[in-house]
């Protein structure tokens, strides 16, 4: 057996079975050069006349992973990928796509297009292009249907979601399933298809399956959720699937291709790529071993961290000094534990040894061989010091030391440890447990092992991590408080909660401000901004908030705050008593209230986030425009096919943004309406914050 071919895709023969494979680490992405090195080895082995069949796999952990997604931000270069798929189609002996790991987008395109498919028990196969505002450009959109019945790959391709083997294999994408050394087991089943005398089989040729009528395709449309309607795609992969189901092969091929190159070159696939490429962040080096884990609070915040780490196989001392807690969060740890295996989100296997790793103390001084302590107490300065000051003088040598503050100054918790040097922030968001987001803070004292190990932790607890600097609120909640202001400062000016809400909900976030608020407790900020030494001297500033904690209005807890809610509900309705005190208030403050369009609202909480992160970014709190994105799209809820606030930003343009600013600075006064140096600069010269940097590399995602 011999190579053939220098390139990263690697022909080599096993008699008359010809072995073609993909070796493009570290995924397997199917960039230009592997596209140009696989068309010519198809057509090598398909004239070969010694060549029976064709077996195609993949050296790594994955088959093929998808595209190379750099090359999205470019025009397309030959060859592309439909043309290399409809030259394996046609070959003229049988071809097997023998895939395990990870087989995706393109990756899983190939395989429809092969004649025979194969796989491993740890196969992923799917078709995730939704997930950058994208259609599968490929085929898929066209051949998918005519394998499965066509609701079932408008769910696939609609969803992003992969299938493992089992699933595959009862939808008939997979035909075999491998076992051992995939290279052999694939030969074993090739040659099995010639000695029965198993041809071609060429998907093109297949008929639609279960193919809707039009009606229900109408159907299928209106049924796309609001997030699903403000990304383009999935309209156009219902468009793509129904041309897919009345026209010729070729027809609907080209049909989907001028859909996907409209989606490529759309502001919303471009938002989502840039977050696709900004949250995979570097390699972490450097970082401390660890393996076993304390965390002090046994609260709601502290137990969702104990899940996070358990059930990423660390072992984890819970402690709590308050009488009973301990008991009380290991039993709301086992029941969210328990409740997760029996929605199949792990295995009861995985569920009994996750808890089986967590313990319970009332001492701090059962902490004094772990490696990594994460407080998770009250948001209270006095408190955490006094919890670090104890943590400095029991945690042995070399463990570090992390506070869950969400605002405090982590320099001032770190000089109380004692050890400053061991000290760092890992503000995680609740709950912990399903929040994505975890921003490090990176003390003036934190050492660089210590920032990488909370890094390495939290990629392992399956965190989007972000390092940020020091300051009250560092990213996020620095600029939660500028938007808040903005949508406080409207509510005083006549403002109803639920237009707020409305009006931010159609821009694309999550959930309204009010409504978050009263999710949240309203009595939490409230405690916040008490600690706080530099809140803004300001009568109005977040006057309706503190207004209605003093009446006793909390949010859901009470039953009443923004809105009110019957028992068992979390849908709030509008309350004439809010509206009451927050105009009695107004009249109290001098402050005037008038009518507000809807694109007022939504233009004054962007331009302050906007302004707030650019100001983040050029204190070097962020490293980079990009990182804020990553804060806002993973931890408060802002829409991701806009991009993040800095993304969207750069979609308005500097100049419109500092244009804005100040029309608001004429209107409202220059208290809080300055544009941020960074912003005027870029303004001045033309650019942008992304600043044109080059993006890593990357494959389409899972």
């Amino acid at each position: 057996m011999t190579e053939t071919s220098p390139t990263p895709v690697v022909v080599t023969r096993d008699g008359d079975v010809g072995l073609i494979e993909i070796d493009h680490p570290p995924v397997n992405a199917l960039a230009q050069p592997v596209r140009a090195a696989l068309l010519e080895a198809i057509e090598s082995l398909d004239h070969d006349p010694s060549i029976r069949a064709i077996v195609i796999h993949g050296r790594g952990r994955h088959f093929i992973a998808g595209a190379d997604v750099r090359e999205f931000d470019h025009a397309p270069r030959a060859p592309l990928l439909n043309d290399v798929l409809l030259m394996l189609e046609s070959c003229g002996k049988p071809v097997v796509a023998a895939m395990h790991g990870t087989t995706l987008g393109g990756g899983a395109e190939l395989a429809l297009a092969s004649h025979y498919r194969c796989a491993t028990a740890d196969l992923s196969f799917g078709l995730p292009e939704i997930k950058l505002g994208l259609l599968p450009g490929s085929g898929g959109t066209v051949r998918l249907p005519r394998l499965v019945a066509t609701e079932r790959a408008l769910e696939m391709m609609t969803s992003g979601m992969p299938l493992g083997l089992e699933a595959a294999r009862a939808l008939g994408l997979v035909d075999h399933a491998l076992a051992g050394d995939v290279r052999n087991a694939a030969v074993g089943y090739a040659r099995e298809l010639l000695g029965r005398g198993a041809g071609v089989r060429r998907t093109r040729e297949r008929e639609v399956v279960a193919a809707p009528d039009p009606a229900q395709f109408e159907r299928l449309r209106a049924a796309l959720s609001p997030a699903a309607r403000r990304v383009p795609a999935s309209a156009r992969i219902i468009e793509a699937v129904e041309v897919a189901t009345h026209r010729p092969f070729g027809e609907a091929l080209a049909h989907a291709r001028t859909l996907f190159e409209a989606c490529r070159t759309s502001v919303e696939s471009r938002a989502l790529r840039h977050l696709f490429f900004a949250e995979r962040g570097a390699a972490v080096a450097g970082a401390r071993t660890v393996g076993r884990v304390g965390i002090v609070g046994a609260g709601t915040m502290g137990g969702g961290i104990a899940i996070s780490a358990a059930a990423a196989g660390l072992t984890v001392t819970l402690v709590d000094t308050k009488a009973g807690a301990v008991e009380a969060g290991l039993a709301r740890l086992r029941g969210s534990i328990d409740e997760a295996a029996g929605k199949g989100r792990m295995s009861s296997a995985d569920a009994a040894a996750a808890k089986a790793r967590v313990t319970g103390a009332d001492s701090l001084e059962a902490l004094a061989d772990v490696d990594l302590v994460i407080e998770a107490v009250f948001e209270n300065r006095a408190v955490k010091c006094s919890v670090f000051e104890q943590l400095g003088a029991v945690c042995r040598p070399g463990a570090v030391l992390a506070t869950n503050t969400s605002t405090l100054d982590v320099d001032a918790i770190a000089a109380a440890s004692g050890r400053p040097a061991d000290v760092v922030g890992m503000h995680f968001f609740s709950p912990a447990n399903v929040m994505r987001l975890l921003e490090i803070v990176r003390g003036r004292s934190s050492s660089p092992d210590v920032v990488a190990t909370a890094q390495a932790v939290g990629r392992r607890l399956g965190k989007v991590c972000v390092v940020v600097g020091n300051c009250f609120g560092f990213v996020g909640n620095r600029m939660l408080y500028a938007y808040g202001r903005e949508r406080e400062l409207m509510l005083l000016e006549g403002a109803a909660p639920e237009q707020i809400d409305r009006a931010l909900e159609e821009f694309g976030m999550a959930m309204g401000p009010n409504a978050v608020g009263d999710l949240a407790g309203l009595d939490v900020g409230y405690q916040v901004r008490r600690e706080w030494r530099e809140r803004p001297d300001d009568p109005r500033f977040y006057r309706v908030s503190d207004l209605l904690v003093e009446h006793g209005r909390l949010g859901q807890k009470s039953g009443r705050g923004f809105y009110r809610y019957t028992p068992g509900s979390r849908r709030g309705t509008p309350d004439p008593e809010v509206v009451a005190l927050i105009r009695a208030e107004a009249t109290r403050l001098g402050v005037a209230q008038r009518v507000h369009a809807d694109a007022e609202i939504v233009e004054r909480c962007m331009l302050a986030l906007i302004n707030e992160g650019a100001r983040i970014v050029d204190e070097g709190i962020a490293a980079r425009s990009a990182d804020v994105d990553v804060v806002w799209c993973n931890g408060y809820g802002y829409p991701r096919h806009r991009g993040g606030p800095m993304f969207y930003a750069d979609t308005l343009g500097a100049g419109r943004v500092v244009e804005r600013i100040r029309h608001y600075a004429a209107a409202l006064g220059p208290r809080y309406w300055q544009p941020a140096p960074l912003l005027e600069r870029l303004a001045a010269t033309g650019a942008t914050l992304a600043g044109g940097a080059d993006p890593p590399g990357g494959e389409v995602p899972s």
